[in-house]
Order: C-alpha cells, then sequence, then structure tokens
C-alpha cells in the first residue's frame, strides 16, 4: 500500500471501532458513574429515571457496533485475541441485561463486559493501525 492510498474498508471499520468504544464508555459511565452519582445526591434520582430497558437498548447497539468492527479487524489483522475478548465482553454484556436485571451481580458482570469490550476494541485498532505501511 503507497502512502496516502487508504486502505480497503478503513473507514467503517473506524466508524465501528468508534462508536463501540464510546457506547462501551457510556456503558461504563451508566454502570459506574451513575449510581455513585445517585447515592451521593439523592434529589437526582427523581430527576433521572432511566428506564431497565435501556440495558437491552445498549445491547442491541453493541452487538452489530462491536460485531462488525472486531469481524473487520480479525479479516485484516488476522489477531483472534480482540475479536475472542470482544465475544466475552459481549456475552457479559447479555447476561447482565438479560439475566442479572436488578441482582447484586448486575454491575460488576456489566462493568466487566463492557471493561473487555473496551480492551478488545482498542486493541483491534492498534494492530489494524499498525500494519499501515508508512514508508
Amino acid at each position: 500500500m503507497r502512502l496516502g492510498q487508504r486502505a480497503a474498508g478503513a473507514p467503517i471499520a473506524d466508524w465501528a471501532e468508534r462508536a463501540a468504544v464510546g457506547a462501551s464508555t457510556l456503558c461504563l459511565i451508566h454502570c459506574a458513574g451513575l449510581p455513585l452519582l445517585l447515592a451521593v445526591l439523592p434529589a437526582l434520582s427523581k430527576l433521572i429515571a432511566l428506564p431497565e430497558s435501556l440495558h437491552l437498548w445498549m445491547l442491541v447497539v453493541a452487538i452489530p457496533t462491536s460485531g462488525v468492527a472486531l469481524l473487520l479487524g480479525k479479516a485484516r489483522h488476522r489477531a483472534w485475541l480482540p475479536l475472542l475478548a470482544g465475544g466475552a465482553g459481549l456475552c457479559l454484556l447479555a447476561i447482565g441485561a438479560l439475566t442479572l436485571i436488578g441482582g447484586a451481580f448486575e454491575t460488576p458482570v456489566t462493568i466487566t463486559g463492557s471493561t473487555a469490550l473496551v480492551i478488545a476494541h482498542l486493541s483491534n485498532w492498534r494492530l489494524r493501525h499498525r500494519q499501515h505501511d508508512h514508508g
């Protein structure tokens, strides 16, 4: 590949990767930050009423964006680790959103899944961009 030439599929892969990292980060903020904020400022809990279905909607966004980004990355760099870490993260998010609703383990499982996704996407991104020929 020559300087200035874009890799095939890079723009959509970059977009999907950025969207997936952003969604995972928002999930982390929602899962870890919001309960702390509501504990510190109880009056805020009356103003911010988030439906439980928000977790399902976040999962609906996370699965396709993460799937596209991680699969495109795997096709380009051939490394399995980001795909496996991302798959594990998505499984943990699904478990948290579908089976542990309101339970004591919902938040830790969801935070672990979001963290695994962020790590997977950053690793995927790094591997895809490391292969660029800059000479």
